[in-house]
């Protein structure tokens, strides 16, 4: 696969997690305007926005350095 179409593809991420800020915000605010707490779909967003972190970093990086294995030490 070619660096331009790993790019095109983290930069879609990079577009879906904007757009998922834009969600948790309005939630955020909604539930603070009812005074409702913290949403309680709050913590799962939060792991998927970082889930799509890492595949965009993971992404954007490909081919630039080896990985590292663990040793079994």
């Amino acid at each position: 696969m070619s660096r331009q179409s790993l790019d095109r593809i983290a930069d879609r991420i990079a577009d879906v997690s904007a757009e998922l800020d834009d969600v948790m915000f309005t939630m955020l605010r909604e539930a603070a305007a009812s005074r409702g707490g913290r949403p309680a779909d709050d913590k799962r967003l939060m792991q998927v926005r970082r889930a799509l972190d890492k595949a965009e970093h993971l992404l954007r990086t490909a081919g630039t350095a080896p990985e590292t294995e663990p040793d079994g030490d």
